[in-house]
């Protein structure tokens, strides 16, 4: 206890110089300074401000938006404060930029009832107020078109089949027992022909630009989704961001409770009227969006680098704040904190702040393709859509950095503190993420889980085979209510965690910077055979 003491009082009155690791000749076991980290993250956090100035000052980050803008500028003005190096901005071409200054939604008869809505992203605003009958008009595939052909000019569309409430059988903030996490370890054997989603989510984009065209020629004011969450939750989500592929018709996304009412209003005949509004913007001045970069530089180039990254972007509704200033504020605090310590590291370690990943990981695919590989993708795939097919696209072409970038890791899970790490399915980097975990059993970080977690920027790193993972948090009320929702604000975070977290990333990443070896690595993908049960029999001749 006392050399705890004496330590962070040092370390309070002055960053000497500290070694990354301690030396072989000492017969100490090569670590990190834990107890320094421990003493920054503790006693001169930033983290709490740094989240902060995301969500209260500049607020939602919709990718090229002027909150996006400022928070590039901000992040790399911060970056450029501590003494990073190397700090800059890597463009990727996106298309528009969006936002929206004001919504109203109000039923105006058989009574007025103000209502709870979000404009949905990249649609038009209204010019006005826009009052009409609604036509409760599910339309839900390109089929069902027909049936109401005729009937919508002039109207304020429903467009959604209407979601019966859920019972809450759950609690809407949890924490992960021992138990749960011990479930965490079984390992999934990977089988090629698994379905990533992909598919499906270029069919809703594909079938979201046909309605928007039905729309337009049938003449409708308006269209109206449901939320697909209850407790008057809202998110406001929606593509059309390429230039070009605008949507022609304002859209907007009312609380469930609220277009439950508006159904069932109509059904009994009572024909309600809304009177809806939005002030939208696009924002054209730039096509590119900015991923932000800044270095710790390793005392030997030669040993390549280590990254570490969350995605700056947010969706339009609430603040952005579990989703994802939260892996933001600890990203940064963890280089902060490494900065401040002035702990030199073998290896570079490199962090980055994704934009564009919630329209499909712009950032982080364009720093795999410019400097980790390449895959060539069929070129009749829509340029558009081009990145929901590369992860399945083959052959797999290192790039000048395959070799070099050891490892890469994620921050996305919210405001809850971290409790172990997914590896991916890479049995390697078991026994050494134990023993990197092992001093935060205290703090509740042991889980080594074998799992894959989908869907972030860790994916593309992943799917070319380099070492990319994602961390265990608690759920806290992460899906039950944030995310992506009007309710993602600073009130949901939680201090104590995101110090925790950045304790434990900051740990991590001086570990595997000063790794004696890269991180074990999963072979270069290549194109996997058909799934279990699927073979392709000859076709029977006619005449046999």
């Amino acid at each position: 206890m006392m050399r705890f003491v004496f330590l962070a009082t040092a370390v309070a009155l002055a960053h000497p110089v500290l070694p990354a690791a301690a030396s072989e000749a000492d017969g100490a076991a090569n670590h990190a300074p834990l107890d320094a980290i421990v003493d920054e993250a503790s006693n001169r956090s930033e983290v709490m401000r740094i989240a902060q100035y995301l969500t209260d000052v500049i607020g939602a980050r919709l990718t090229n938006s002027p909150g996006m803008r400022a928070a590039e500028d901000w992040t790399a003005g911060k970056f450029r404060q501590w003494g990073m190096e190397n700090v800059r901005k890597e463009g990727v071409e996106f298309g528009r930029g969006w936002s929206n200054s004001s919504v109203g939604a109000r039923m105006v008869t058989p009574r007025r009832l103000q209502l709870t809505a979000a404009p949905l992203a990249w649609t038009p605003g209204t010019g006005g107020p826009v009052t009409a009958p609604v036509v409760v008009a599910p339309l839900l595939d390109e089929q069902s078109f027909a049936s109401y052909r005729g009937k919508l000019k002039g109207r304020i569309v429903l467009v959604s089949g209407p979601r019966q409430i859920e019972d809450a059988i759950a609690p809407a903030f949890r924490r992960w027992t021992d138990e749960e996490l011990a479930k965490r370890g079984e390992y999934d054997l990977p089988n090629g022909g698994e379905d990533d989603g992909s598919a499906s989510l270029v069919r809703r984009i594909v079938f979201a630009s046909a309605r928007d065209a039905f729309l337009k020629e049938e003449g409708a004011l308006a269209f109206v989704s449901m939320s697909g969450r209850d407790n008057k939750l809202v998110h406001g989500q929606y593509s059309g961001f390429e230039i070009g592929k605008t949507p022609a018709v304002p859209g907007f996304e009312l609380a469930a409770e609220d277009y439950r009412r508006l159904v069932r209003l109509a059904n009994m005949g009572a024909s309600p009227t809304l009177e809806l509004e939005s002030k939208n913007a696009y924002h054209d001045e730039d096509g590119k969006t900015y991923s932000i970069l800044a270095d710790i530089p390793g005392a030997n180039p030669r040993d390549g680098y280590i990254l570490a990254g969350a995605h700056l972007d947010s969706w339009a509704v609430g603040d952005g704040a579990a989703d994802n200033a939260a892996g933001v504020a600890v990203v940064m605090e963890a280089a902060r904190i490494i900065k401040a310590l002035n702990i030199r590291p073998r290896r570079t370690i490199r962090f980055a702040l994704w934009a564009g990943e919630e329209q499909g990981l712009f950032g982080s695919l364009h720093y795999v393709e410019t400097y980790v590989a390449t895959r060539t993708v069929d070129p009749a795939v829509p340029a558009g859509l081009r990145r929901y097919a590369w992860a399945k696209s083959y052959p797999v072409i290192p790039g000048r950095d395959y070799r070099t970038l050891s490892v890469y890791f994620n921050m996305d899970n919210g405001s809850g503190r971290i409790r172990g790490i997914n590896t991916q399915g890479n049995l390697g980097v078991v026994p050494l993420f134990r023993k990197w975990l092992a001093p935060f059993e205290a703090m509740g970080a042991s889980t080594v889980s074998a799992r894959r977690s989908p869907a972030t920027d860790h994916f593309f790193f992943d799917a070319v085979g380099i070492p990319a993972f994602q961390f265990i948090q608690d759920p806290l009320d992460y899906a039950s209510t944030v995310h992506h929702t009007d309710a993602d604000t600073y009130d949901h975070l939680k201090s104590e965690d995101l110090r925790q977290s950045a304790i434990v990333l900051a740990s991590i990443l001086v570990e595997a910077a000063n790794a004696p070896d890269l991180l074990p690595r999963v072979p270069l993908p290549t194109a996997p055979r058909a799934p279990d049960g699927q073979y392709p029999y000859p076709e029977r001749r006619a005449n046999r």
